[in-house]
């Protein structure tokens, strides 16, 4: 994966962090938790082993994320997806697009 669609993905998760900090702990900015997750998926997504061919992370075969990051991340996502495409509808469609790319290089690199 290039270094600016790593890039992309540090910007949409620090948008779904941002949209669950405000939403469940009424924050205006990051408090110290979601702070802290941020950077913990930042450097995680930086040292991605899977970087040319990279799937979403819940696609993925190895786990990088301690276990307690990943029920964060899971809760997270599981909050923010739903809302993320009415404050950030292009941001969505690139990642989507992104999603579909990235699967349709890996089904047709195996057949």
């Amino acid at each position: 994966m290039s270094s600016d669609k790593i890039e992309r993905e540090k910007e949409t998760i620090h948008t779904m962090i941002s949209i669950y900090c405000k939403g469940k702990h009424k924050q205006p900015e990051l408090c110290d938790e979601c702070r802290s997750l941020l950077l913990y998926a930042q450097q995680r997504l930086s040292k991605c082993h899977f970087a040319p061919n990279k799937p979403f992370c819940k696609n993925c075969t190895v786990h990088c994320y301690k276990p307690d990051k990943r029920q964060q991340i899971r809760e997270v996502m599981r909050y923010a997806g739903p809302r993320i495409f009415f404050y950030y509808p292009l941001l969505t469609l690139k990642h989507l697009a992104q999603g579909i790319k990235t699967n349709l290089k890996l089904i047709f690199q195996h057949a």
